[in-house]
């Protein structure tokens, strides 16, 4: 694999205009036919064969025409008069009916008229109460039941206008309506009201652009200016990111036309490829000047850095891709596409540094280091080695490892403890920011009629094995009856049966709200009574809704991670046994990671269920976060070990004792691994600046996930049990290693082409961070001459 890397780098460098070509035509060609293509992006969190989508179909049967509950784009227009005043005067309640004749006149409204809240409260409730009475229901709990449906609340205060888009899914609402719905809460507001929506049908896509990532770019960019001490330098790594993401992008917009793309997906793979795209790069460049200290021929430089470094790179990239791509094991359809959406991200990212840019770097010549910013201070020992913070800190970590080793583990331990607590959910209007009108709404829906408005959960009594139809309606009371008895149930009634008798609607409403652990439990107790009801009346029964169809998701999620973990682990392990030629490597690289994922859990529990810090209200976890922390953190976790520990197994295929290779490969790859963990750290934690809760907790949980990862396993601990372990960390069986592909990470099959190639300059300039004055220095273990302390200040 070097050497054809080798080959690759060199040849995009001297053909350097053919690449560039290349890469313009790419992305032109690929923006245009996506752009043609694409489609809106939508969350449908919904997973074949759970119970929920199984009484969905039995739903369907029964009632021809009815629509999936999650295709539903559904809208809840919350209108309140002000406190001490009611919708029933006639200043807001003339208000409501100016804002009924704005909404008429949205796209995409259905045919069905919309009613003011007041009048409709007061038809629906006659009508629901007579009907109910004419079925046979006492009167007293027709009219309760009437009155838990009713779109008015008590004190007549607060009312809703709910309607559902004449559009066949949610993906399916043009912006354009939305914003016209916001205009008219907008106009509607002005006369004193107060006018808040949420819904499905009312979802948009969270903006990938602004201000949080400038933010985290420009922590990237100061970063890199001090790492290579020269402007030009530093903006190769983001161009190289952004050229990735952008091809990412066009990416998703074009799978948008063959399938159905969730609104964070661009989000998620916005973070990671700015994320790899900058460290990808930044570990090549660093490797090519690097390389410019032992040769002057600067293709054969960058064929070289290429060959060694890109080599780490392609792994690492593997094996973000691998984690990324093995989110289609736990059979969750928007789950997949997240992965895959990222996996091909960081795909671009790895293509961009081996092709990209090496070809702008031929373009550049000796200015790709123009723009200095500060000197370089090189420093080193009696033998000529270089000496830096890396190898101060190795050598600081050799002097107690046994201490320092357990030392990390009790206090990741202690961080990991609230994981126990953990409690996951899908993301809701209730659990969405408070400064956002989902949120406003659902709290006002909340104070009118109680949390479990929004959490209804719909049994489907199946009648058609009773085989007289007079008995039917007395089984399906006795559901209600059953159903009502269960702890949390604000209210159980039939609201719907079909022509024939042979099925019937019963609508379950909590005491408490989607995400309260309590209506989590109630759907668990009516599964867990289903057969003893069954075999009582006859009836089958099933229970669905969007509540227990996002909690029958969350359920799968959960159940899908140790067959992910097991998958994303055992894959890695293999690949991780390629490259170090070890069992003893990638078995503590493993479960060093283990170790700062759960560190990272206890703490975003800690922070965004338990609301420590004052970051957001207290709230559950968003059900997929372990999942996506996993396939991301396990692939970046893997790229720092591959960047670190790959310098150490080059120092000892070269005849350093197990110590010393540690201490080299701190020598060479700390500075690197250190600008790459503040790069990312950086672009994650900026994601935090955004408005939306579950972008805000994945930004916070990647960005632990990387500190933790990056400075505490792979700095301290990963030394600290290499120093321990010894020569027994590289041993390998020889029958293992007879079967093993030799994939030449190091870069040993290139140490021939080095001997026989000439140190001679291909081109005229001399490189730009030497001194034209000054003979050229060819010293093998000279490293990027980054000054120590201006780093460690970073």
């Amino acid at each position: 694999m070097a050497t054809l890397l080798y080959r690759l780098g060199k040849t995009a460098y001297r053909r350097w205009p053919v690449f560039l070509a290349a890469w313009l035509l790419a992305l032109i060609g690929f923006g245009t036919l996506a752009v043609s293509v694409s489609k809106p992006m939508a969350d449908t969190f919904s997973i074949p064969g759970i119970p929920s989508l199984k009484a969905q179909d039995t739903q369907k049967e029964l009632f021809p025409g009815t629509a999936n509950a999650e295709d539903q784009a559904t809208v809840n227009v919350v209108v309140a008069a002000p406190e001490g005043h009611t919708l029933k005067e006639p200043k807001y309640s003339g208000a409501v009916d100016a804002l009924i004749a704005d909404l008429k006149d949205t796209p995409q409204m259905p045919k069905t008229p919309l009613g003011n809240p007041v009048q409709a409260s007061n038809a629906q409730y006659k009508m629901a109460v007579e009907q109910a009475v004419k079925q046979g229901t006492p009167r007293a709990v027709a009219e309760t039941n009437a009155k838990q449906l009713l779109p008015l609340s008590a004190d007549g205060r607060i009312g809703t206008i709910t309607w559902t888009f004449d559009a066949p899914s949610v993906q399916d609402v043009k912006q354009e309506t939305r914003d016209e719905v916001l205009a008219s809460l907008d106009k509607a507001r002005k006369s004193g009201l107060t006018a808040e929506v949420n819904g499905s049908g009312m979802q948009a896509m969270p903006e990938t652009g602004g201000k949080s990532e400038l933010l985290g770019v420009g922590v990237a960019a100061l970063v890199l200016i001090i790492t290579f001490g020269s402007l030009v330098a530093a903006g190769l790594p983001i161009i190289s990111a952004f050229v990735g993401v952008g091809m990412g992008m066009l990416g998703i917009q074009l799978a948008t036309a063959f399938t159905t793309i969730g609104t964070t997906t661009p989000m998620l793979a916005t973070m990671i490829g700015l994320a790899v795209g900058i460290d990808y790069t930044l570990f090549i460049l660093a490797r090519y000047r690097n390389e410019l200290h032992d040769t002057d021929d600067r293709a054969e430089a960058i064929g070289r850095a290429v060959g060694t470094a890109g080599s780490a790179v392609v792994f690492a990239g593997l094996t973000v891709i691998i984690a990324l791509s093995a989110l289609f094991v736990v059979g969750i359809p928007f789950l997949t596409s997240m992965g895959l959406a990222a996996a091909g991200t960081v795909f671009f990212a790895v293509l961009v540094a081996l092709t990209l840019l090496p070809a702008v770097l031929g373009m550049l010549k000796s200015k790709s280091f123009g723009g200095r910013v500060r000197k370089q201070k090189v420093h080193r020992e009696d033998d000529g080695k270089l000496i830096n913070n890396g190898v101060r800190w190795a050598r600081a970590i050799g002097k107690a490892p046994i201490l320092i080793a357990a030392l990390v583990i009790v206090v990741l331990g202690a961080l990991a403890t609230p994981v126990k607590d953990l409690h996951l959910a899908l993301p809701s209007d209730s659990t969405a920011s408070a400064t956002t009108t989902q949120r406003k709404a659902s709290d006002l829906m909340t104070e009118a009629f109680g949390p479990g408005r929004e959490a209804p959960l719909v049994i489907i009594a199946d009648g058609r094995d009773i085989t007289d139809p007079q008995a039917r309606p007395k089984a399906y009371s006795d559901v209600v009856a059953w159903a009502s008895k269960q702890g949390d149930v604000a209210n159980a009634q039939i609201v719907g049966m079909n022509k024939d008798g042979t099925g019937a609607q019963i609508l379950i409403t909590p005491k408490s709200g989607p995400d309260d652990q309590a209506t989590l439990d109630l759907l668990q107790n009516l599964r867990d009574g289903e057969p003893g009801i069954e075999n009582q009346t006859k009836v089958d029964v099933g229970t669905t809704g969007i509540t227990a169809i996002q909690t029958d998701v969350s359920d799968r999620l959960t159940e899908a991670l140790p067959l992910y973990l097991a998958v994303v682990v055992g894959l890695a392990f293999i690949l991780l046994m390629l490259v170090f030629r070890s069992i003893l490597v990638p078995l503590t690289a493993t479960l060093g990671f283990l170790l700062s994922v759960l560190a990272t859990l206890g703490a975003t529990v800690l922070v965004f269920q338990e609301g420590h810090l004052g970051l957001v209200d207290g709230q559950p976890l968003v059900s997929f976060l372990p999942i996506i922390l996993i396939g991301i953190v396990f692939g970046l976790a893997m790229d720092y070990q591959v960047f670190l520990v790959t310098r150490m197994r080059e120092a000892y295929v070269h005849g350093a004792t197990a110590k010393e290779a540690v201490v080299d490969g701190f020598r060479h790859g700390a500075r690197v691994v250190t600008a790459a963990a503040a790069i990312m750290i950086s672009v994650f934690a900026a994601f935090m600046l955004q408005p939306d809760n579950l972008i805000k907790s994945m930004g916070f949980a990647l960005a632990a996930a990387v500190f933790f990862d990056a400075f505490i396993i792979r700095m301290v601990l990963i030394p600290a049990v290499m120093y321990l372990i010894g020569d027994k960390a590289w041993w390998l069986p020889k029958w293992l290693d007879k079967i093993l592909p030799n994939v030449d990470v190091e870069g040993e099959s290139l140490a021939k082409l080095q001997a026989a190639t000439p140190k001679h300059a291909t081109d005229a300039e001399a490189p730009a961070d030497e001194d034209p004055s000054q003979p050229a220095r060819h010293q093998a273990d000279d490293d990027d001459d980054i000054d120590d302390e201006e780093l460690t200040r970073v």
